[in-house]
């Protein structure tokens, strides 16, 4: 039986898979590079969130196997990872 957590996260990871796959088609459509770099602008929204939720799953399927000085330790190698991120 597949757990409900891991399926959730895979969905969500499939789902941002098409959203990719359709603004790539989306940006040879157009063929413009302005048009394709709006595209690409708003792509740059979904990565983020989805990495934040697919994350957050996770980590609520592990909640009650850590102990709470292992969980720290994972929110604070997440956190360093959206610094890097979102750091200019």
């Amino acid at each position: 039986m597949i757990n409900k957590i891991v399926l959730s996260m895979a969905s969500l990871r499939l789902f941002s898979g098409t959203i990719e796959i359709m603004a790539a088609l989306i940006m040879l459509r157009l063929n413009q590079i302005d048009k394709a770099l709006m595209v690409n602008t708003g792509l740059a929204m979904v990565g983020p969130l989805v990495l934040l939720t697919t994350t957050t799953l996770g980590l609520v399927g592990l909640a009650e196997k850590l102990s709470f000085g292992k969980m720290i330790w994972v929110i604070a190698g997440v956190s360093c990872i959206f610094i890097g991120i979102l750091k200019k």
